[in-house]
């Protein structure tokens, strides 16, 4: 079967719809889509709202409660807890199809009507300023987050942390900080693309190593300090100098850092136990084209991104996990066969659907939990409901509705309130001018107490009297980070630096979390050739073997193919 060509219809750029996405079009009969891969995955992430957070009270028990949904917003919010309850029935806001109408018309009628929770949470303790929470204990300001605890500042596929601080995908780490893509650490600081390594600060793409400082690709390494070997006496001396010099010492080093990471190859893409796969950040999957973040036996996708935990079969994921299979542009999903939905944690059979769990066979509901065969929040016996289902994706076809996502001028959510902005950040005139939503900071009512520049640089200077003080940030608001303009250290945080003998931070978490996002390659693919000119290498000349990367042509990394940095690093 031949490849097609399409043209993307908002960003008029033409793209390729494979050969093996037409066999898996036509197997779940959907029609091709009508955007591109980048342009759908924008349209997705406009439907998710992890970190903007605002107070509005409960529709039901007027209680004040954190919300996703700013108050101008005008939807019905319930307090989480009591939205899971029965004191509410979703099928109250039920109705027919109106085949002389739209259906996404109909649709964004539903979605406004039906009550939504202030926030996604699901079995946490203590956990009230989280967001896209499940099984946390002990955590403040963090989102999509799982099984982690007495921490704060993680974002985005945080797993099984203990007592970390600022920390951006990454899992199964204890006592770290800073951690950007790194998994199984413990007592450490600073460091991107780490695995099992301890004890260290200032590492990229280490593996199990142990009490190094501002090292690049080094493997089961011991007392090094910029990749140099020292004794365990001689790097105790200069690691004791660089804590006494406080935050100057760290930041010289920071700067060697850099310098080092630039020096160093590394590979084209993080691709580990794989096999026939394009994209970067993948582990342990096969057959798997321009993904991004694929980790525990992924199989069969394409143009997913954080999908994890037996995912396989799908097309367009923002988020799938948990066995979540036969899936077609989707946004944080389980189940089977869910097509063109959001949010849908277990069951089956799910097509324009928002909001449910463990329900089965539902067409454009909102809000469900446990229910069968219903239509706009309404129930069907099943023979009603298999004859009307076709009737509506016919309707839906004529209009060039179906195969399309929930269109993004439908999103409650500003462009920068979404994750949209972290990973395709746009200037506000920038996303008015494209026909997304914006919305400006509000006026901070907080006092600053203390400019950043006032805070002492070694964290043995500072006294516990630091909880009480509002601290501006040193940005001051001028940045293109959404710069809060102040915080407030945790009386946990500062026992926490004080253990890891790190100063305090000059940032607030706002714009640490975007420094964190910015150190990462984007989500999209360039075509290039190995820069390796090794002679060593089984190559005469510069590397002729070409790859699909995340780091663009132009950029200053020195980017190697599988081969050539086997033999370089490893």
């Amino acid at each position: 079967m031949e490849s097609s060509i399409r043209n993307c219809r908002t960003c008029r750029k033409d793209f390729v719809v494979e050969s093996d996405d037409i066999s898996f079009y036509d197997k779940v009969s959907v029609p091709f889509p009508t955007l591109c891969p980048h342009c759908r995955l924008i349209r997705r992430m406009l439907w998710r709202n992890e970190r903007a957070w605002y107070k509005r009270p409960c529709a039901a028990t007027g209680k004040l409660v954190l919300s996703m949904y700013h108050s101008d917003i005008p939807i019905t919010v319930y307090d989480e807890s009591y939205w899971k309850t029965d004191a509410w029935d979703p099928f109250d806001y039920g109705r027919e199809y109106d085949f002389s109408r739209g259906f996404f018309e109909q649709f964004r009628e539903l979605w406004y009507e039906v009550p939504h929770p202030n926030l996604f949470q699901k079995s946490n303790v203590r956990s009230e300023y989280t967001n896209h929470t499940l099984d946390t204990k002990n955590c403040y300001l963090c989102a999509s987050a799982t099984k982690s605890e007495d921490s704060a500042y993680l974002f985005t596929v945080i797993r099984h942390m203990r007592t970390c601080f600022d920390g951006h995908q990454s899992s199964r780490c204890e006592m770290c900080y800073e951690i950007v893509d790194s998994h199984k650490c413990s007592r450490s600081a600073f460091i991107q693309d780490c695995e099992t390594c301890s004890d260290s600060m200032l590492l990229y793409n280490c593996r199990n190593c142990t009490n190094c400082f501002g090292c690049v690709g080094l493997r089961s390494a011991q007392y090094c300090i910029f990749n140099v070997r020292y004794s365990k006496e001689d790097y105790k001396a200069v690691m004791d100098e660089i804590y006494e010099g406080g935050r100057a010492s760290l930041e010289e080093a920071r700067e060697k850092f850099d310098e080092l990471k630039l020096s160093v190859p590394r590979k084209y893409a993080a691709i580990v136990n794989a096999h026939n796969v394009s994209g970067d950040q993948i582990m342990n999957a096969r057959n798997c084209r321009d993904c991004f973040l694929a980790d525990d036996n992924v199989e069969e996708c394409a143009y997913c991104y954080r999908v994890w935990n037996n995912a396989r079969d799908g097309r367009d994921a923002l988020i799938a996990w948990d066995g979540a299979e036969l899936f077609c542009d989707v946004l944080s999903v389980t189940g089977q066969r869910i097509f063109f939905s959001a949010y849908i944690w277990g069951g089956s059979d799910m097509e324009y659907s928002y909001e449910c769990f463990d329900c089965t066979n539902c067409f454009g509901c909102v809000g469900l939990r446990s229910k069968n065969y219903c239509i706009f929040n309404r129930p069907y016996e099943k023979e009603e409901y298999e004859v009307l289902v076709p009737r509506i994706r016919e309707t839906m076809r004529a209009r060039g509705e179906y195969g399309e996502f929930f269109p993004s001028e439908f999103s409650p959510f500003a462009y920068n309130e979404t994750i949209a902005q972290d990973y395709f950040p746009l200037k506000k005139e920038e996303a008015i001018a494209a026909g997304y939503a914006w919305r400006d900071r509000e006026p901070r009512t907080y006092s600053v107490t203390i400019a950043a520049s006032e805070l002492p640089d070694r964290i043995q200077d500072v006294s516990d009297s630091i909880l009480k003080e509002t601290i501006a940030c040193a940005h001051g608001g001028t940045c293109e980070d959404q710069c809060a303009t102040a915080f407030r250290i945790l009386p946990e945080e500062l026992q926490f630096y004080r253990s890891m003998k790190l100063p305090l931070p000059q940032l607030c978490p706002n714009c640490r979390h975007y420094a964190r996002v910015r150190m990462k390659t984007p989500l999209h693919l360039w075509h290039r050739d190995c820069m390796c000119e090794q002679g060593n290498h089984g190559h005469e000349g510069r590397c002729s073997v070409g790859f699909e990367t995340a780091y663009a042509p132009g950029r200053p990394e020195i980017v190697y193919c599988e081969q050539c940095y086997q033999k370089e690093i490893v």
